[in-house]
């Protein structure tokens, strides 16, 4: 066996606790008087003793009320990624799926990387804002594997980048109980594409990115910048325009959560350049100038029989999806306004902010991507 290379461990489901109930009034707010400095907002889970502060800098600090009356409730629905699972996990694929330990000189560690091989093109699965140490999400909570086994294309799913958003961040990422170098697009659109290039007979070149939650912006952001790499990206329950409005603020809360990260690490001030240089909406004329195949995907809240073991995390999810569908939608108007002909959008009138529903979406662009990419099944 390849240095590095370590076949599957046995077993082990994603299972987490599910979200503790909560009432959520929003109403319109009244005028707000600003802030002279910057102010700190505190959050507490009902019925647990957890809480979650965050500083929120004098250029939003008008959104310190709106954030207090969201509280909770905006919070745990921007953390389902990791809450919002198929009990037990599915069935797994047949063919050798390897766990690669991939060096990267940029994060100075080995990153641990999931591969199933099937073809010189890959499609790139990224993670949500849970991400674990240990495997995959698409591992987890979906057949992924055995989807795409005899389809032409390898898999590429890396493991960790738990609040990453896949970004080089500007300061070191302290959280989840330790202090790292988080610099995700480095390694992924250099180190690692090298590495499988050298290692696994991968072409760097004309492959797939399917990212979900956190990661739908990120592999939108990845394409738009490294075009060559990335021919096809794929936004499935992303937050599409998250330099503006609520979102920084509502990103940095769940950050927080989510391991304790600050967002103002990873980005700087909120709606700063780094923050408009990672949000897609800003973003469509490279994608459009590129001619990248994207395909994006949002449900609009409403459950389905689907969200029939959600339990308490039901009513989270369908909060969630309920915003992300107006950022996909405002998304899909830019795009066509800018002149781009080469997305699929697919809004259903139903779904909520959950991996089935993202299951189902990476089965249905499957054809699509072994087009784009010119993949040929085995036979």
């Amino acid at each position: 066996m390849p240095p590095g290379v370590a076949r599957r461990p046995p077993g082990g489901s994603r299972v987490d606790a599910a979200p503790p109930r909560h009432r959520v009034t929003l109403r319109r707010p009244r005028a707000i008087k600003p802030l002279k400095t910057d102010t700190e907002i505190t959050t507490r889970k009902p019925g647990t003793a957890m809480s979650i502060t965050m500083t929120v800098p004098r250029p939003y600090r008008w959104c310190g009320r709106w954030a207090r009356r969201l509280g909770v409730a905006a919070v745990a629905a921007l953390l389902l990624p990791g809450l919002v699972g198929l009990a037990g996990g599915l069935p797994r694929a047949h063919a050798e799926v390897e766990f690669l330990n991939v060096p990267s000189a940029a994060m100075g560690r080995d990153i641990l990387v999931q591969f199933q091989g099937g073809g010189n093109k890959a499609v790139y699965l990224l993670d949500g804002m849970r991400a674990r140490d240990d495997r995959n999400g698409w591992d987890i909570e979906t057949g992924a594997f055995g989807w795409f086994e005899g389809s032409g294309l390898s898999v590429v799913m890396p493991v960790g980048g738990m609040s990453s958003f896949y970004t080089d961040w500007y300061r070191p990422a302290v959280g989840n109980g330790r202090t790292q170098t988080y610099k995700w697009e480095t390694f992924l659109t250099s180190e690692l594409p090298a590495w499988l290039a050298a290692n696994k007979g991968v072409d760097p070149d004309g492959n797939a990115v399917v990212g979900l939650s956190m990661s739908g912006s990120s592999a939108l952001i990845l394409a738009a910048y490294h075009p060559n790499q990335f021919r096809y990206a794929a936004s499935l329950s992303g937050y599409l325009n998250l330099s503006k409005g609520l979102w920084p603020v509502l990103i940095g809360i769940a950050m927080a959560d989510a391991g304790g990260f600050n967002a103002l690490d990873m980005w700087g001030p909120y709606g700063g350049p780094a923050w408009q240089r990672n949000d897609p909406t800003l973003q469509i004329g490279k994608l459009v100038a590129n001619g990248t195949r994207i395909w994006v995907y949002s449900g609009n809240g409403n459950p389905t029989e689907l969200d029939a073991g959600l339990g308490d995390a039901r009513i989270p999810a369908q909060f969630l999806e309920g915003l992300t569908i107006r950022t996909a939608r405002q998304f899909q108007a830019d795009y066509e306004a800018a002149g781009g002909r080469n997305g699929v959008f697919n809004f259903p009138p139903a779904g909520t902010h959950s991996w089935a529903y993202w299951g189902g979406q990476l089965q249905a662009m499957k054809p699509d991507i072994q087009r784009v990419l010119g993949a040929a099944p085995a036979g």
